[in-house]
């Protein structure tokens, strides 16, 4: 697999990140690519060739093997950095087609027209979306890939020893994980990065509702502050017209009253 592709791809996602999820980035890179990359591959090699079983009995250490191990820890280590980081390929992939949106709305309408978006990589509207389901889905991956750890692997820990009698094994055989407590570590790390993952997920998600409300609170206040202005200054102009009118009813009456007091005289 060509790793250096796969980072690269990745990397562009920082520029649309959050704090979150530069950190969760970085954690990804450094503790879960790299130590894969350097270390996990070398520590498992060639597991089933190092399987060993104190029978000569044919096809007994492949079935014991198979039974213990129905997937490899380095295969499913790989799967799960796929499948964990496939969500965050969508956010720059909505952010391609809002330029190419923008980029064909200059074609049409030429240069100095207005743009459909501010910023192409703001997370407003649809790409917000995107990027807070592309959230849930890798916090939802990580503890997918924890269960089945956990399912496989009890506990997260590979025992030095495993008694197996399945068929065609002729009776009760021992076999040997090598470098089983060495396994049991960089599977611990993976697992404890992975929860460090999911709480950084937690985490962005969080930060962006509550950002979000507070954004929609702040401007239904604006909101509520423009209508009471509008409204005292509709008040206001209601008073003035009062007045006015008032002020044209005295005039009018002006006349008559001086007439009557002329009469009286």
């Amino acid at each position: 697999m060509n790793w250096e592709l796969f980072q690269g791809l990745l990397s562009g996602v920082g520029k649309f990140s959050t704090a979150f999820g530069r950190i969760w980035l970085s954690v990804v890179f450094i503790f879960r690519l790299l130590v894969y990359v350097v270390a996990a591959e070398r520590v498992w090699g060639d597991e089933q060739g190092e399987f060993d079983c104190n029978t000569r009995q044919p096809g007994c250490t492949n079935v014991c093997y198979d039974h213990y191990f129905p997937v490899s820890h380095i295969r499913l280590f790989a799967l799960q950095l796929i499948m964990v980081t496939c969500p965050s390929l969508l956010v720059i992939m909505h952010v391609a087609y809002r330029e190419d949106r923008e980029k064909k709305h200059r074609r049409e309408q030429g240069e100095n027209c207005g743009r459909l978006y501010l910023d192409t990589g703001k997370k407003r509207g649809g790409l917000w979306w995107t990027y807070l389901c592309s959230l849930l889905v890798k916090a939802v991956v990580d503890a997918v890939f924890l269960y089945i750890f956990h399912i496989i692997y009890p506990d997260y820990r590979l025992p030095n020893t495993v008694k197996c009698t399945i068929a065609p094994c002729p009776n009760i055989v021992d076999c040997f994980i090598s470098r089983a407590r060495e396994k049991t570590l960089f599977t611990l790390f993976m697992v404890g990065t992975s929860v460090l993952c999911i709480l950084l997920n937690v985490c962005e998600m969080v930060y962006l509702i509550g950002k979000r409300c507070l954004e929609n609170l702040r401007g239904s206040n604006e909101v509520m502050r423009k209508n009471e202005k509008v409204v005292r200054f509709l008040q206001s102009q209601e008073l003035f017209h009062a007045d006015n009118k008032l002020n044209e009813e005295m005039d009018t009456l002006k006349p008559h009253i001086h007439s009557a007091e002329v009469s009286h005289i």
